[in-house]
């Protein structure tokens, strides 16, 4: 099972903040792989697809909210390998559909909404029973993707996706945004161990994903799925970036975006790697990173949601937060 991907450029990045810090800088631009399955979400659902069609399901179900890249990508990559999609919203309708929610209508989505209260339970046997009672036999995909066949897909990240075989190695420190903790545990289980990962949170109080990424690596190694090492890399989780929590944006962070795209050509998703990107900017400021490092920036794509975001942000909806 495969799509036809453009090969993510490595782009250094040269500016005066990693002259003064002496590091080099490069970005893996995993955001042009494909125009709508890219940057870490199609590793993320590889797997998942290829055990839904191992076992021969025909429906996938999954979760996400209304702006959700896991629902945009897995409506599409559903479209793309023949399999029936249904999408099961956090909140309540709203109409006319968003720009990601119209999109995954158009590729063949059913959506579902859950109240904001049932969906926090969508792990439970309860709420899991009751999906496949009311539409059948489907294959559940978790929000995100995160669950091993997602850690096992982002294994594939640092070493499948670079243009030279080994050249990964070249790398100190691999840096990614952090929601669900999933590409985090991938990228640690396929480091040297010379090497660190480390993930920038997106979430306000996201201290708690530390426990998420041990429980992910705990149970990846002990799974016996295919892993580069017997033991991750070194991780460290940074959360001090968020800018008031989940999808909160602030002016700050809309205009580092806008710089950043207009000086180097990288347009920057607002919930995710743009907090990211704006961490390390400003840990570099700080003398975080020792001088001659060589720092990876894991580019994980969803530009899609940005459309929403501008239109919510134009209108009021979306109110200026602080860090």
């Amino acid at each position: 099972m495969s799509l036809i991907f453009f090969p993510p450029p490595l782009q250094q990045i040269n500016s005066e903040i990693t002259r003064h810090a002496g590091v080099d800088l490069y970005v893996l631009r995993l955001d042009l792989m494909h125009p709508w399955v890219n940057g870490n979400k199609w590793f993320k659902l590889k797997y998942n697809l290829l055990e839904a069609k191992e076992k021969n399901f025909t429906t996938l179900l999954t979760f996400g909210g209304a702006y959700s890249n896991h629902i945009y990508a897995t409506a599409a990559a559903g479209n793309l390998f023949g399999f029936r999609t249904i999408g099961v919203i956090r909140g309540e309708q709203r109409l006319p559909l968003n720009p990601t929610l119209s999109f995954a209508v158009q590729q063949g989505m059913q959506l579902v909404y859950l109240n904001r209260q049932t969906y926090r339970q969508r792990n439970t046997a309860a709420v899991q029973e009751y999906l496949q009672q009311h539409f059948g036999e489907v294959f559940i995909i978790p929000e995100g993707g995160s669950n091993l066949n997602g850690v096992r897909g982002c294994t594939e990240i640092v070493g499948e996706a670079m243009p030279t075989a080994g050249y990964a190695y070249a790398f100190d420190h691999i840096c990614v945004a952090c929601g669900t903790a999933t590409t985090l545990a991938g990228i640690a289980l396929s480091l040297h161990q010379k090497q660190r990962a480390i993930a920038f949170s997106v979430l306000k109080n996201g201290a708690f994903l530390a426990q998420e990424i041990e429980s992910l690596l705990t149970n990846y190694l002990a799974s016996g799925l295919p892993a580069p090492y017997s033991s991750p890399a070194s991780w460290e989780l940074v959360c001090d970036y968020h800018f008031g929590g989940y999808g909160k944006v602030n002016d700050q962070l809309l205009l580092f975006s806008q710089q950043f795209r207009e000086e180097y050509g990288i347009p920057l998703d607002y919930v995710y790697t743009a907090k990211m990107f704006y961490g390390v900017m400003d840990l570099l400021k700080q003398g975080f990173f020792r001088r001659n490092d060589s720092l990876m920036l894991v580019h994980t794509g969803g530009l899609q949601g940005n459309v929403g975001m501008e239109q919510r942000s134009q209108s009021g909806s979306v109110k200026p937060k602080t860090r």
